[in-house]
This record gives structure tokens, sequence and C-alpha cells, in this order.
């Protein structure tokens, strides 16, 4: 693993400048661009619980920079635009590996520092537009992880198009990635896998339709070559139930089997998640059912990277073979109360059922709260403090912990 100083990025920076001043000529390439750069200082600590723990806690604490330069467009008649980013985070203290920050294979232990700069060329024709470079995406076949340090990068060549009211198409190909893990862009390998079983490159192709302004459906497939191959089919419905009350109800189903020369063998697995969101004025409540079918694990990439789009994705993701798990939530904004600002959440995940091989069953439980708070006026005035714990039991199997995260957040809005 090859760990980038500072001074790297701003070099990286410079060069990428000197592609844009040419392009300066634009007045709307330049007058629509932002520079902005997001501040982060992330605490991690968790404690193990069960007795046979290897290792009574581990945790870190750091602080990380993500700079972002995003470009307006050329005035020409295929639009042109070139974003930056480059993010850089330094460890202020550790102990054991947590997954949160890169480990320095040479001395064993978390890396000092380590950082990571990039550009994406955009280009725009109507309103069909194409983006080859480093991406943040959000979608049921691949999406960024903000949860820890620094942001998950992914680098491909993604096309969007909105030609027809309604209606969004996408495509496109993802070749590597940046994780928590690494400040470097490694292939892709299906998790629990290794990096000599690694993938050519993830190819996704869906459209998203907003049936009316409150039904919307989608459809995407992607596949990892010669690893697994995913089908995503999803329903999501508004209602205005009176008197303040309104219902979100969502419907997600995954269909994942093995491609072409399964790597990493045989892949059995169908993942259906259906849950209620009830808001009143500050209030939300839901609910929610998730179920895997077959006999393999949820299928998702190296490095820890996210499927957000299984609603009960937590600390613990509840997609092992056969699960069954529920999950209750309850939000509180207390901006209702006169504390803009303020926010409070909670979830409790219950997974049973789990097969563990042998006809013996398992179970899993997690606790989840979070307080965030921004900061409203003042000198002050967007400064974010988090705090979130996590309570995680595993029966017959992994461990039990109980995790606290503090995040202190800032966004620096340059122009």
């Amino acid at each position: 693993m090859q760990h980038t100083s500072l001074a790297r990025v701003l070099k990286n920076l410079g060069l990428m400048g000197a592609v844009v001043a040419p392009m300066a000529a634009h007045a709307d390439l330049v007058g629509d661009s932002h520079l902005k750069v997001d501040m982060k200082n992330f605490y991690l600590n968790r404690d193990f619980t069960n007795s046979d723990a290897a290792q009574p806690k581990v945790g870190n604490w750091s602080q990380g920079f993500d700079l972002q330069f995003t470009s307006g467009y050329s005035d020409t008649p295929i639009q042109f635009g070139l974003d930056v980013d480059a993010q850089y985070a330094i460890r202020l203290d550790s102990h054991g590996d947590d997954g949160s920050l890169p480990m320095d294979s040479s001395s064993g232990r978390t890396a000092d520092d380590y950082s990571r700069a990039g550009a994406t060329l955009k280009m725009k024709y109507s309103k069909t537009e194409l983006k080859i470079g480093d991406l943040r995406p959000e979608l049921p076949i691949a999406w960024h992880d903000p949860s820890r340090q620094l942001d998950t990068i992914f680098q491909g060549a993604v096309v969007e198009s909105k030609e027809i009211d309604g209606l969004t198409l996408t495509g496109g190909r993802f070749w590597s990635a940046v994780t928590r893990e690494s400040s470097n862009h490694e292939k892709f390998y299906k998790y629990g896998s290794t990096d000599n079983l690694d993938s050519e490159a993830l190819d996704f192709g869906g459209a998203t339709w907003n049936v009316t302004k409150n039904f919307q459906a989608s459809y995407f497939y992607g596949v990892m070559h010669d690893i697994y191959k995913q089908h995503y089919v999803g329903f999501a419905h508004t209602a205005d139930l009176g008197n303040g009350f309104g219902l979100r109800t969502d419907v997600r189903y995954f269909d994942n089997k093995e491609d072409g020369d399964a790597l990493n063998g045989e892949i059995d697995n169908r993942a259906f998640s259906g849950g209620f969101t009830l808001t009143k004025g500050g209030h939300k409540a839901s609910i929610v059912y998730q179920r895997m079918y077959g006999d393999s694990m949820f299928p998702t990439p190296n490095g820890y990277i996210p499927q957000f789009y299984l609603l009960n994705w937590a600390n613990q993701p509840f997609m092992r073979p056969q699960e069954r798990s529920w999950g209750i939530g309850y939000g509180y904004n207390f901006a209702e109360l006169g504390l803009p600002g303020l926010t409070f959440s909670s979830r409790f995940i219950k997974g049973s059922d789990i097969d563990m091989g042998g006809g013996v069953t398992g179970s899993e439980n997690e606790r989840d709260l979070a307080l965030k708070y921004v900061v409203q006026s003042g000198p002050l005035k967007g400064v974010g403090v988090e705090w979130k714990n996590y309570l995680v039991q595993q029966h017959d199997f992994g461990n039990d912990f109980n995790e606290n995260r503090l995040y202190v957040t800032y966004t620096w809005t340059v122009f």
C-alpha cells in the first residue's frame, strides 16, 4: 500500500490547474464553478463485551479534509467541464484496527496519514451528461461510503440521460475504487474474497421512472465480471394521509447469482426488504422487514463498500444466508420545539434464522442512537457535532460490542 503526502496532493492539484486554466476563457465554465472543503474530526471507540474477543477494544481519532472543485460548463454545442477532488487525513491516535483507517503493511499499524487526488471530465448535451474519472455514486449497484473518515471514491464512466420527462436512464462502468482501507485505487473483488480473485470491471445500467409525482419505479442490472451479477427492482410511494401525516412505502428486491468464471464460487442469494415510514411534524417512525433467500450471503464489493438499498443495513448488514430481520426506528427534529439544527434518531433491528450450516441457526440484534446539532448562527455557524452509539449482539458467532462515534464537521465554501 502506498500513502501519498499532502504535498503530493497539492502538486497533483497544481497539474490539474494547468488543465483547467486554458478552459477559463469560457465565462460559464468559470462563473458557475464552486470550491468547498469538507472538514471532519472523527473519533471511534469500540469496546468488545464478550470475554473471548481477540482484543478488548479498537478505535481511532483522525482529522480529514475533502476538497471538491466543481466547474461550470463551457458555452459550446457539446458542453465540457472538469471537476477536481482531493482528500487528506491525519491520524491523531489509534489502538488496534477497526477498519476506519488504512493499515501500514510495513509497520503493522494504522498509517500516520493518507491522501488521494483525482479529477472528473464531464460532457453534457441537452439533458444527457457523461462523467469520466472520480465518482461518488448513489445507485442500487454501487454506493459511496461517507460513514468513516475519507469518502469512498469510484473510478469509472457514467452516463445519465433525462431526455424524457420523469425518466432517468443511467449506465456505465466502474473499473476501480478507493475504499476506507486504502489510499490506492483497487480493482473490484467480492467482500470476503482476496484481491487475486478480482474482476475486470463492474458494468451496469438502469432506469428510474417517476410514474406519478408520488410513485417511483426503478430497475438496475449490474455485473462484476466473473464474480457476480445482480438484478434490482424497487418501488417507492409517498402519500398524504391528512392532518399533517405522511406515509412513505419502500419495496426493494435483489436477485444475485455468480457470473462467468465464478472466481469466488457459486452465489445463491435473493434479498427482499420493505418498509413504511410515518411522519408528522418533527416526528418520524419506521418499520422494516428484510429477508435473505438462498444459500449465500448478499454479495458486496471489497473494502466494506455498503449497500444502503438494503433497508436494514446498519452497523451490521443483516444479510447472512436465510436471515430474517425486523427493524423499528424513531426520529425527531427539534426545530418543531424551536431548536433548529438539533435532531435525534434511534433504531433497533433483530435478525434471526441465520443458516450457520449443519442445521445450526444463529441470531443477532443491534440498537442505534444518534444525536446531532448544527450551529445555526454566529461565528461557529455551520459547525456540526454528532454522537452515535451502537450496541451490537451476535449470538453464536462474531463479537458483541458497544461502539461510540463522535463527528465534528464543517464545510468551508470558498466560492
